[in-house]
């Protein structure tokens, strides 16, 4: 919807509460024309129902709106005495509705002086979680959010299992395009697995101002945008799955361009604008090695110092056992995967696989090649091992998934560039040639109809030869660079799809654990309430957090025997 249509959708609301409200608006001693004028009616609502003016303001963010709209509902019909539960549940199942019946129907008298204090136990406790639902979804949505690291592309900065706070004010908070969503999940409802919104109405694309520009390597939070976009990866089947910007898959990487940067990888670094990148001093680069030993490879001769906690062994799993699901499922839960060959793909894996299913399905020692992801500080210490023959950096062939999916270009993960990061305001030439950059940010993230007629292209009917970018763009990559689905194959990250800054880990634990016992012994007390930018080893303030939290609670516990009293 566009903000036409949402001005025409407002004033169709206010002519519906009017409707319904202004024979109880004369009831409480107001004049009939108080509740049509827009803002003003809201106002003059809160005097009769006896709230505090500045709950107005909450009407007018999105999503909290949702939540507020019930509250006034039965806030509104207590306040002329219908005060029964299911005078509650019609108000709410009706969309408010049920106030025309009160207001049309019935000669109740306005309760000036009724008491504000729910009337019963059930009723203060869920008028407390009301409330403090309002309050989280405010903070979630607009300053703070709570998010997990699902994966390891960010290894050695952040880890599996890591919880983050998103600050969404250092970019500027993005006001919530869907509308109608549940609040504080994302996409899908807990244990049901369905959709926790509507896709209509959306409103226009606004954010809060920032107070700072995303710099290059600052770690971002942002939605895939490539999550409803098939043709990414140069499938032509025309499939395409509408999911709103919002509602995308929330993912974190290292911003390496910024909008306006050239970019070019050469041996698995960055070069921007024809400098090395220099990455902050937490941040640790991992590439795949293959690693050859001296004599045959297995759980005793496997370099110690590699393997990770409740780690035992390394293995090989021959292709043609690969597709049973009992396999499958045995190595997600308990494994990683690295490939030498077309013959068969190597694991390690973690503690927890029965040596009789390793035996049954093959899963046997390797001989003395593995392809070990490292940083480069393990691969040089990995080198001076006596067992050790040889440890040669993978390097990475021609790959057409690497964007933008142009064969002739030969761009592989490790080398491709340099690479334009569009900018606003920036206009660039158009043609057959420089057209795969930027189609998908003309096409499906700045919503023009772009049509190519042979060496013609065609924006919203109009033949054209170059662009003026309406937005800024970002190329954000993993630091695990062979083991990270990242900008190299989806491109561009629009900064309308940026989520927000990570500011702090404020839990950690080992994601990967076998059981969650084992998740509890795991816990990284030493990553606790770290910060997640800044040079340097982190340092947790773990101990001054629950210091705040205790004395909160103890003057909790005080004032309420104080008030008892």
């Amino acid at each position: 919807m566009t903000f036409t249509q949402w001005f025409i959708f407002f004033l169709a609301v206010q002519v519906i509460h009017f409707l319904g409200t202004w024979k109880l608006y004369v009831k409480a001693g107001r004049k009939a024309w108080e509740a049509a004028i827009p803002v003003y009616n809201g106002i003059v609502l809160m005097k009769i129902i006896n709230r505090p003016k500045w709950w107005i303001f909450l009407l007018f963010i999105p999503v909290v709106n949702l939540l507020m709209f019930p509250i006034l509902w039965i806030e509104t019909i207590r306040t002329f005495g219908f005060y029964k539960k299911l005078d509650s549940f019609l108000v709410i199942v009706t969309l408010g509705f049920y106030i025309y019946y009160i207001n049309y129907a019935t000669d109740t008298d306005y309760n000036a002086d009724r008491s504000l204090k729910p009337r019963s136990e059930l009723g203060e406790w869920i008028s407390s979680i009301a409330f403090a639902i309002v309050a989280a979804t405010l903070v979630h949505t607009y300053f703070m959010q709570p998010f997990t690291i699902p994966s390891s592309s960010l290894e050695k900065s952040l880890l599996i299992g890591d919880y983050l706070f998103v600050s969404k004010f250092h970019y500027g908070a993005r006001v919530p395009s869907t509308v109608i969503a549940a609040p504080m999940v994302h996409d899908s409802l807990p244990f049901t697995g369905t959709a926790s919104y509507l896709k209509k109405p959306q409103l226009p694309y606004t954010r809060l101002p920032g107070l700072q520009k995303i710099k290059n390597n600052d770690i971002v939070c942002f939605n895939w945008p490539a999550d409803t976009l098939a043709t990414m990866w140069g499938d032509t089947s025309g499939k395409f799955t509408y999911k709103p910007v919002d509602k995308k898959t929330n993912y974190v990487k290292r911003s390496v361009g910024i909008a306006g940067d050239s970019l070019e990888m050469k041996d698995g670094y960055f070069y921007i604008n024809g400098k090395k990148n220099v990455l902050p001093d937490r941040a640790k680069l991992q590439f795949y090695y293959t690693y050859e030993a001296k004599k045959p490879i297995s759980q005793s001769t496997y370099p110690k110092f590699l393997l990770k906690k409740g780690r035992t062994g390394v293995y090989k799993i021959l292709t043609k056992y690969w597709n049973d699901s009992r396999v499958q499922k045995s190595i997600t839960e308990n494994g990683r995967l690295s490939k030498i060959g077309s013959d068969s793909l190597y694991t390690e894996v973690a503690g927890g696989i029965n040596p009789d299913f390793a035996r049954k399905f093959k899963m046997i020692n390797v001989d003395t090649k593995i392809n070990i992801n490292l940083t480069e500080e393990e691969a040089a210490r990995l080198q001076k091992l006596p067992l050790t023959a040889s440890v040669i950096k993978v390097n990475h062939g021609a790959d057409n998934a690497i964007f933008p999916h142009v064969e002739k270009l030969g761009w592989s993960q490790d080398n491709f560039g340099p690479i334009y990061i569009p900018e606003a305001g920036v206009t660039v030439k158009l043609d057959s040639e420089s057209l795969p950059f930027y189609e998908q940010i003309i096409k499906n993230y700045e919503n023009n109809d772009l049509q190519v007629v042979g060496e013609n292209i065609y924006i919203n009917g109009e033949k054209a030869d170059s662009y003026t970018f309406k937005q800024d763009y970002f190329y954000l990559i993993g630091d695990n660079r062979h083991n990270s689905l990242d900008g190299r194959y989806w491109g561009y990250v629009p900064f309308d799809h940026v989520l927000g800054k990570p500011v702090m880990i404020w839990f950690s634990w080992d994601a990967d654990a076998a059981s969650f016992v084992e998740k509890i012994k795991s816990i990284r007390w030493d990553r606790m309430f770290t910060t997640v930018h800044g040079e340097g080893k982190p340092v947790s303030y773990r101990y001054f957090v629950l210091a705040l939290i205790g004395l909160y609670i103890g003057y909790s516990f005080y004032k309420g025997k104080k008030n008892k009293k």
